[in-house]
């Protein structure tokens, strides 16, 4: 059956006999890569991603709001061809990233149906019923172009409650699982900004392979996400982004953005940062940044450390509010 014919219900209901094909097809070995890890980094400094068999770069790609917020198309198009070229082959997007009528997964799609193979390709499913989750990995597929996804997360748990929701029978997770059963995407994971708690056990307990945190540090009520969350990815050797890196910025005014990608990509257990993109400055910088990437200092980590301290102690903060959707400015 050629999967050319088939819609994209079809597609995710697919045999093993079409998974198997899948699965050769993402596997594809390059010049710069293995097997399992055909992407090329141009150079760049990479690192293991957890027991996924991949290795990437210290930074993402950011598509949401920062991403969106680029008015003319061309120029978004531009930014990502070259992070491509440049070695910045994960992006990381979300069915849910919509920002002034601008769609992320359209905009990568226009990218990816020509340079799929080279990227490695993470979005996010927030919806907890289940229909409307087969519904919306239909839509992403669609939009990026694409049969398949490196990572497939549940997108931004919420609290204990939540969790629950997305892991009972014939929800959430379970759908996740049969997706990378069928070898529509080849891993699985979840993003979370407002509970240590929930993000704790959902790496604990279930078989989740990656984990994308936001650097909250303190929430509301000191839950401390580099104490308790990414350690329990840690001991599951999932593969483990952190985010919000560079929000501090904004009320710290003595720390720069590269001090604090540097800080986020020196913490132990990160395996890197997906840093949102809007310009070809920042990317620039960023590429020159993790091309001559070092670890800083247990004495730097803690000087910025204490610096970022009022800032993640405000109760304030956006990401820790009910209802907040990352990807989205208000």
């Amino acid at each position: 059956m050629d999967n050319k014919n088939l819609t994209r219900r079809e597609f995710i209901k697919v045999t093993s006999a079409t998974t198997a094909v899948l699965a050769l097809g993402t596997n594809v070995i390059s010049a710069n890569g293995t097997d399992d890890n055909p992407y090329d980094s141009k150079g760049l400094p990479t690192r293991e991603f957890g027991k996924t068999g991949v290795r990437i770069p210290l930074i993402a790609v950011g598509t949401g709001s920062r991403f969106c917020s680029i008015r003319e198309e061309e120029k978004a198009l531009e930014l990502l061809t070259y992070a491509l070229d440049k070695g910045f082959y994960y992006w990381d997007t979300a069915h849910d990233y919509e920002y002034n009528s601008v769609i992320s997964e359209i905009r990568l799609g226009k990218i990816l149906k020509n340079r799929r193979k080279e990227v490695f390709l993470s979005t996010k499913i927030r919806t907890r019923d289940p229909e409307e989750v087969k519904r919306h990995i239909e839509e992403s597929l669609t939009r990026l172009e694409t049969d398949h996804l490196e990572i497939l997360k549940v997108h931004s748990v919420q609290d204990l409650n939540d969790l629950k929701e997305i892991t009972k029978k014939g929800g959430v997770y379970d759908i996740l699982l049969s997706m990378k059963e069928q070898g529509v995407t080849r891993f699985i994971g979840f993003s979370g900004h407002n509970s240590s708690e929930a993000m704790t056990k959902a790496a604990a307990d279930f078989q989740f392979d990656t984990m994308l945190v936001a650097l909250n540090h303190y929430s509301k009520d000191n839950d401390k996400f580099e104490e308790d969350a990414v350690p329990a990815a840690a001991n599951k050797r999932m593969g483990i982004m952190v985010m919000k890196v560079i929000r501090p910025r904004e009320t710290v005014k003595e720390l720069s953005a590269q001090d604090l990608i540097r800080y986020a990509l020196s913490l132990k257990n990160a395996n890197g940062a997906v840093v949102g993109t809007d310009n070809m400055k920042v990317l620039k910088d960023n590429i020159e940044l993790v091309r001559n990437f070092k670890n800083l200092s247990p004495a730097r980590m803690e000087e910025i450390r204490m610096s970022l301290s009022p800032f993640y102690r405000n109760k304030n903060l956006e990401w820790l509010q009910k209802g907040y959707q990352d990807g989205k400015w208000s």
